[in-house]
């Protein structure tokens, strides 16, 4: 087994657990485990997910999409481009060194340089040293979506990753699915510190003795994670108390769940979109407008949501759902195979093509049926589809690589707005500005491109909806990609582990804040 070792650890193994605090062990089961243990690696939920345990932001987010201070005690605007962050005092890493503004500032210095998250911060220009305990977080233009972005801002301690590693590389080097010190090393400011981790096997957490929020209702002291990949032998490990936690449910045992005496089962509706991308690099039938309406009408969205979802999920036909900015009501599934059929023809192709399709297998709720599904849905318009699926730490690499025609991809807007959907998944790919970072379709539309960035400067919410409208109604227009559905999100636990309260609609439980009775 792969150890984790810092001076935290090995400091709260020596000190255990504090006097009058009864130990409690969570033992959880998730889908899978981390990749990287990396918060600047990937952008993806199972990464962020660790950040709220091993990292703290600047500021969080509450069960009404609000924001509660975390690492910044408050936060006031200066001017029409810049936000002041006042610190806690007496916030400790991991390895025991204190938290300043200069950790902040190499924090949000490094984001801007990963290839995943600097799209994100494409709009900052800056961050800036007040004091040792003040920060300024300064924009290009008017953005209104700062507070939103600060979610992201996990700090990491300085010197904990300057200078090199045994190997001669530098600490502060951000690898992707490679040997990083990053990856494998942590000193965060969270409320749990990792003492083992074996990939695809566990991870074992002890709560960090020096963890600043001493308000923190939160009583479990370790936790053992373990990746179990199939949905049924989750549920089963749950139900004979093999585990006290799982995530997600198989919208098939919910039942199950319910019916037991000893469990509880915690449901809320989702954000996060399920689609397929379509390679235009790779695929030149794919640049033809038509051939891409035709996909769209082919797959039946409603008919995933019955059969494979069991309804847990609501069929979509743009990016962002009910409640966003720029939804669109009048954008509406289109399963019609005749129309397809002749689309297909019209664009000279009823024969049909061949295609590669990937997905994964234990990321999104039943992404490998559904996968199958638009496979046997595809093959009705003649286009043959060999598809392979595979685990997430194995599908993430291919993902990056664009290794297949047809990729799948899920993305649950972490600002909670639609723009983000479009900043990562429909803007043309840049590696300079890191938008389109994860459109494997390598979609391009110029107009989608200046809208997106024309909304990050629009303070005006009514003005600003009209925009991200417009440009959802030009994706649908164009059958930019192939939207599945919005996954439901489900959780479980044996009664006395108080679930309710640490879980949210953007599926970072807050383990920190957990209780067991």
């Amino acid at each position: 087994m792969r150890k984790i070792f810092t001076a935290a650890a090995v400091a709260a193994l020596c000190l255990g657990v504090s006097a009058g605090v009864q130990a409690k062990t969570l033992k959880m089961a998730y889908d899978a485990d981390p990749v990287s243990l990396d918060p600047h690696e990937q952008l993806s939920g199972g990464t962020l997910q660790l950040s709220h345990m091993n990292f703290d932001p600047l500021v969080r987010w509450t069960k009404d999409l609000g924001f509660e201070p975390r690492l910044a005690e408050s936060w006031e605007r200066i001017d029409e481009k810049t936000m002041r962050f006042k610190l806690r005092k007496g916030v400790k890493f991991h390895s025991g060194n204190d938290l300043t503004s200069l950790d902040i500032v190499w924090t949000f210095d490094r984001l801007k340089k990963s290839p995943d998250f600097k799209g994100l911060f494409a709009p900052f220009e800056s961050m800036r040293v007040v004091d040792p305990l003040t920060v300024d977080l300064v924009t290009a233009e008017p953005y209104p979506l700062v507070l939103h972005q600060a979610t992201y801002i996990f700090a990491m301690d300085s010197n904990f990753y300057t200078g090199f590693d045994s190997k001669g590389k530098s600490k502060a080097a951000i690898v992707k699915h490679g040997d990083a010190f990053a990856a494998t090393n942590v000193s965060g400011t969270g409320p749990y510190i990792i003492t083992s981790r074996e990939q695809g096997v566990k991870v074992t957490f002890k709560r960090f003795e020096g963890y600043w929020d001493k308000k923190s209702p939160g009583n479990v002291t370790d936790i053992i994670m373990t990746p179990i990949k199939e949905g049924p032998t989750r549920v089963a490990a749950l139900l004979s108390g093999d585990v006290d936690f799982i995530a997600p449910v198989p919208p098939t045992d919910m039942d199950r769940i319910e019916k037991n005496a000893n469990t509880n089962l915690v449901t809320m509706g989702g954000t996060r979109i399920i689609t397929f991308q379509l390679n235009q690099n790779r695929i030149k039938q794919f640049k033809d407008k038509r051939v891409r309406q035709a996909i769209v009408h082919a797959i039946n969205n409603d008919g995933i949501v019955q059969k494979i979802m069991k309804g847990f999920a609501t069929a979509a036909a743009q990016q962002g759902p009910k409640g966003y900015a720029g939804f669109v009501s009048e954008l509406s599934p289109r399963y019609d195979l005749k129309k397809a059929k002749e689309l297909m023809k019209e664009a000279g192709l009823e024969g049909g093509f061949s295609v590669t399709m990937m997905a994964p297998n234990n990321r999104y709720v039943n992404d490998a049926k559904i996968a199958e599904a638009v496979a046997s849905m595809l093959s009705k318009i003649n286009i043959k589809v060999d598809l392979r699926t595979m685990p997430k730490a194995q599908y993430w690499p291919e993902f990056d690589k664009r290794a297949a025609d047809i990729m799948m991809i899920g993305w649950h807007s972490d600002t909670e707005d639609s723009a983000n959907f479009s900043e990562f998944l429909t803007m043309t790919p840049s590696e300079e500005t890191g938008y389109g970072q994860y459109n494997s379709g390598n979609y391009s539309n110029a107009k989608i491109d200046e809208l997106i960035l024309k909304s990050q400067s629009m303070t005006d919410p009514v003005e600003r909806s009209k925009v991200l409208q417009n440009v959802e109604t030009i994706l649908y227009d164009e059958a930019a990609f192939v939207p599945l559905h919005w996954q439901n999100l489900a959780w479980a636990a044996r009664k006395g582990v108080n679930i309710e309260s640490v879980v949210n609609v953007m599926n970072f439980p807050y383990l920190g804040d957990l209780v067991i009775d």
